[in-house]
């Protein structure tokens, strides 16, 4: 299962937490390599970091959550906010075909005068 989290830092000494706890962060990350899709800075319009999105895979939400709570970031109290949200992925395509099954789906489902596309 997917989810994405989007980790708000702190707006008090959320940037001193974050410089002193970024190479301690980076390294948890690529020790984990194998469960994050995506990762990296959230940035304000100046280009400073203002927070940490993530995509990454987890058997369930308590999984995630127990993984989350062992990331240096998370460990010293960085974020103010945390959103997390299961997500499914349509790119880029893990399989050949997906993107073209998926359009004939929704089509075939409004053509039955449906609303809302069922997610598999």
């Amino acid at each position: 299962m997917l989810f994405v989290v989007l980790g708000y830092d702190r707006a008090k000494g959320g940037r001193e937490i974050r410089a002193r706890t970024r190479a301690a962060h980076i390294e948890f990350v690529f020790d984990n390599r194998d469960v994050f899709r995506y990762g990296g800075a959230l940035l304000d319009e100046k280009g400073g970091m203002i927070g940490t999105i993530a995509v990454i895979e987890a058997p369930n939400r308590p999984a995630l959550d127990r993984m989350l709570a062992e990331d240096p970031y998370n460990r010293a109290g960085l974020f103010e906010s945390m959103i997390v949200h299961s997500a499914t992925q349509l790119l880029p395509e893990l399989v050949p075909g997906t993107v073209i099954a998926e359009i004939e789906r929704a089509r075939a489902h409004v053509a039955k005068g449906r609303h809302a596309v069922p997610m598999d």
